[in-house]
């Protein structure tokens, strides 16, 4: 399948104003790994300000020297980025690099950093601050940025997790409203900034061959599942604190759950989008523990840093419902887990029988083998592929299924994709909200998780390689797992 496209906006005058970019934690792994890669794929691109600044800040305790971080920098681009640091473009990059230290009871350094930057710019740049720190010290930098005057009109983009319940989210929150008003403040899930999430709200309101048969009267189900094969990889100290439920639920996968469920906005403003995602959230009904599994990988206990009787979940499937008219009595499905057979990111729709059965079908063949799905993939590039029947060649009336399939890679040029981190770094220079995540909706999605949090379901333990225990099949009893495919 192809498709169409027409060109874009020149990069120039889709570009940011000015910027002084502050990045905490610069020397920490997401920094290597997603911030200055994506920066500077960024400035190729051609997608940064015309005049800009990155400033790298870590605590003075075994701070690098300038040059050290300017390696650093040089060596995180050449390992994760797809363009490599080369040539003018480099250069170019890498004369807008600096480095300071900050600690909590000593900014001066930290200002005279940002404040040397914003000279050296002219004018009156934009200030953005990257917070890619532990959540322990989020709350103490937004609190030196407000004592150092630095907070006025800026911008911050908070990493999660945002509180580990309703009560540590609203701690936090009410934390950076002292200092921040909640219009500068930029909650970050790579999720969101993904093509594939953007383009469900595409492929849904853009064509009227959709739209009007997702609701409860045309479809059966819905399922979000993003199993995982990689192990915790050593990451025990942040697993065992946070778990498969916290970690990607809450934060990523109920995210998905409000683009895939909402009304349509007026606009594809931040506010049109984050009121009715708000809606889906207020119309979630608090989870219920008796349609919840918890799960727990074989060979967990063994990993380094994990307690001999850790009950943390890797693995977790559960059923959401959506108490409102256009969804009532549809159930949401959402699984995900370490260690399973596959790593995939799907949302599949699962769209009605028809009532009338007017085909022969085999004795074997069962109901939900009958039903059309929507596949929407949305790991990167993506792909929307729609299951249906169709009479197989032969003499008889036979069905068959088979799909028609959207892929990215096949139709657009993917060299103008953009990474999920790069996209949302991108929409907070520009000071668009519309794929971030606000604080009410935060603090709402913490109380429906509570009574999954206060009374969580025994852990149930699975096979590495398999996509979870057992049990998950009575989760969407009727209905069955898409994946995997076939089964």
């Amino acid at each position: 399948m192809h498709a169409k496209s027409h060109a874009d906006a020149s990069p120039a005058s889709r570009r940011p104003p000015d910027h002084v970019i502050v990045l905490f934690g610069a020397t920490g792994d997401l920094a290597k790994r997603k911030l200055l890669p994506g920066l500077f794929r960024l400035a190729v691109a051609g997608l940064l300000p015309a005049h800009y600044r990155v400033v790298g800040i870590a605590p003075s305790a075994g701070a690098p020297s300038a040059a050290e971080f300017m390696q650093h920098a040089h060596d995180a681009v050449a390992e994760f980025s797809s363009v490599p640091p080369t040539g003018e473009s480099w250069k170019a990059f890498a004369g807008t690099l600096s480095f300071a230290t900050a600690d909590p009871d000593d900014p001066s350094k930290l200002v005279a950093a940002v404040e040397g930057a914003a000279k050296e710019i002219g004018g009156r740049p934009q200030r953005l601050f990257h917070l890619a720190v532990p959540p322990a010290a989020c709350q103490e930098v937004v609190a030196m940025l407000g004592r150092a005057g630095l907070a006025d009109g800026a911008r911050v983009i908070i990493e999660k997790p945002f509180g580990t319940d309703l009560a540590s989210a609203r701690t936090l929150n009410d934390a950076i409203h002292a200092v921040f008003d909640e219009e500068q403040v930029f909650r970050i899930d790579h999720f969101l900034g993904k093509e594939s999430v953007e383009n469900i709200l595409a492929f849904r309101f853009a064509n009227g061959l959709f739209e009007p048969v997702w609701n409860r009267a045309h479809i059966a189900y819905v399922q979000i599942d993003v199993p995982e094969k990689l192990s915790i990889e050593g990451r025990a100290a942040f697993y065992e604190g946070t778990g498969a439920f916290r970690d990607m639920v809450v934060t990523h996968l109920l995210q998905v759950l409000g683009f895939v469920a909402m009304e349509p906005p007026i606009s594809f403003s931040a506010h049109a989008l984050a009121e009715e995602k708000q809606k889906v959230f207020d119309s979630l009904r608090p989870l219920d523990v008796t349609h919840v599994v918890r799960g727990q990988y074989e060979g967990y206990l063994a990993e380094p840093g994990v307690a001999a009787d850790s009950t943390t979940e890797t693995f977790v499937a559960l059923r959401a419902e959506v108490d409102n008219w256009r969804w009532a009595g549809v159930p949401f499905f959402l699984r995900t887990g370490k260690s399973m057979a596959a790593g995939r990111q799907l949302v599949t729709i699962g769209l009605r029988e028809p009532v009338l059965r007017m085909f022969d079908v085999d004795a074997s063949t069962t109901s939900s083998d009958r039903l059309n799905e929507i596949v929407i993939d949305f790991a990167d590039p993506g792909s929307i592929a729609v299951e249906f029947l169709v009479k197989e060649p032969g003499a008889d009336m036979r069905l068959g299924r088979t799909e028609m399939a959207f892929r990215y890679q096949d139709s657009f040029s993917t060299a103008n994709e953009l990474e999920g981190y790069e996209r949302l770094i991108l929409e907070a220079m520009r000071g668009d909200r519309a794929l971030f995540i606000t604080a009410a909706g935060v603090e709402r999605l913490w109380e429906i998780a509570a009574p999954v949090l206060e009374h969580p379901p025994t852990i149930e333990l699975y096979q590495p390689g398999s996509w979870g225990p057992s049990s998950i099949d009575r989760i969407t009893r009727p209905y069955r797992w898409h994946l995997p495919e076939g089964g």
